[in-house]
Order: C-alpha cells, then structure tokens, then sequence
C-alpha cells in the first residue's frame, strides 16, 4: 500500500545547479554560488574510466567546504551500472542531504538505495524513462516511505526514449509533466522541473522557468551559473504574491472573520484555505537569503 504523505521541513529548492564531480574547478566554484542545492554528478557527466576519480575529487571536496546552506545532493550511477556500490559507500562515508538515483523505475531500487547509502541522505530519483513516467504515483507513494523526498524530472532521456523532439513550449511532453507534478502532490514530495540544455539563451530559459512554476514545479535542475538567477527569480515568491499573501493573512486575522471560513477580500470571495496557502508562501520568505 503507498504510504501517507510525510510532513518535511521546508527548504528552498528554487535552483539546483549539477556540477560534474570530475571538475575540481566548477566543484571549487559551485560553493559560492546563489544557488539553492548542488547536485554534485557522478553519472552522466563523468566518463567511464574517470568515476574514481570524480569520486575522490567528491570526497575531498564536501570533506572541508562551507556549503552555507546549500543543499548538498549526489547524483550516483544506476543500480544496475557497475559504479553502483562505490558510489553508495561514497555517500554513506560522507552523508549528503541528499542521493538522487537516475532513471529510477522500479521501488526495490529505491530501498537498495536506502539500504546502502545510510540513514541521513534524503532520497531523490530522477523520473526520465517511459516507465517511470507511467508508474510515477507507485513510485512516489511507496518511496515516501523509505525516505523519498523529491522527483527530478529528466526530459533528454524522456525525449530519446519517446522521440519527442525539443521544442519551444514543451506541447507534447506536458500531459507527462504534469502526471509528475500530481504524484509529488499527492505524496507531500518536492518535485523539479528538468534541465534547458542552450544555456546561452536566457530569455528562453526564463520563459521555461515561469511555464514551470505555473505547472506546479518547485524548481529547476540547471546546467550553468548563468541561469540561476533566472531560476531563483521565477521559482521565488514575487513581491506581488508577498503583499497579497500578507493582507489575505491579515483579513482572516481580523476580529470580523473570526468563526468565518470564507470572507469578502478586495472584491472576492476567499476561503480559509486561501489563507493556508498564503501562510505557506510567507513562511517560506524565512528560508530566502538575506543581503
């Protein structure tokens, strides 16, 4: 039976960039950066015969850096690759906020993956097969369990794999989207928007970014520090949805209101549950960081 959704704690993951872990320099740099997590890449990224070494570089690295608050998150190799065990005893000698499993399908691959990478990593899986995409709310009901906490999607390999191609929009990938979207929804995970792979066009990948939060995304996977602020700004709360939360918080609050679960506002008609989700967006302007 899927299990029930887990109250968290709240984080921000508006911006997660991947940095290779076989790139000491971008591993160097990605620590000072304003984005919100890092997902430090031992899969795709990294070529067969330099896996060892992305791994030590890995473990030198989150040994002695200051992430400040950064989400630190390793992205391993699959289950079913040959780099599966190394990896896990990496993540559990160096205990991440976080393992993000790519291509996850099946829920046995979560639970060898909570069973070797130890008790404190969050698990994370990367939904980016057509299977997976089809057994997504299986996945997120019964990997709540077992320490899920988010879905990642990957549209490179969803794409390969359907031959949907890339365009602008995303028109025949959305349905899929938002099936993933719903599964986190409906098991209390986070859930983040894939990657925009020309990261020389920024008003292209804004826009993305703003199609993304209107689908329900968290966030966004990122591919180069040039889109974080871009990211952080569209999955932020504007300044716009700030005052409006504030003064739905405060009509509820009000002596008049008190007993009432729907009240006139500005010329409309709230619910209490309005003001539950207002209230979730102000206690999210705590976890923003400060100038």
């Amino acid at each position: 039976m899927p299990s029930k959704p887990i109250d968290r704690p709240q984080r921000l993951r508006r911006s997660l960039l991947s940095v290779p872990a076989i790139n000491r320099r971008a591993l160097e740099k990605s620590v000072s950066l304003d984005c919100d997590g890092i997902i430090f890449d031992l899969e795709d990224s990294v070529a067969a015969d330099s896996k060892a070494d992305a791994r030590d570089n890995l473990y030198q690295l989150l040994q002695h850096a200051d992430l400040k608050g950064r989400e630190a998150i390793i992205r391993i190799n699959g289950s079913d690759s040959p780099w599966f065990s190394e990896d896990l005893a990496l993540v559990a000698s160096i205990g991440p906020d976080a393992v993000l499993l790519p291509k996850t399908e099946r829920v046995d691959e979560l639970a060898s993956l909570r069973a070797g990478a130890g008790e404190k990593p969050a698990l994370w899986a990367m939904i980016e097969t057509p299977k997976a995409v089809l057994d997504v709310a299986r996945l997120a009901g019964e990997g709540a369990g077992l320490g899920l906490e988010c879905l990642v999607v990957g549209l490179n390999d969803l794409r390969k794999e359907t031959r949907v191609p890339a365009t602008p929009g995303r028109t025949f990938l959305v349905p899929w989207l938002m099936q993933v979207v719903l599964a986190a929804r409906a098991y209390n995970l986070d859930v983040i928007d894939a990657v925009f792979n020309d990261f020389r066009d920024l008003e292209a990948f804004e826009d993305e970014c703003s199609q993304g939060r209107s689908m329900g995304f968290d966030g966004k996977m990122l591919i180069h520090p040039a889109q974080i602020d871009a990211s952080n700004r569209q999955f932020g709360p504007s300044e716009a949805e700030i005052s409006e939360a504030r003064a739905i918080v405060a009509a509820f609050a009000a002596p008049e209101a008190s007993g009432l679960n729907v009240i006139n506002h500005a010329g409309q008609m709230i619910e209490r549950l309005h003001a539950e989700q207002a209230e979730r967006l102000l206690s999210r302007l705590s976890l923003l960081p400060h100038p």
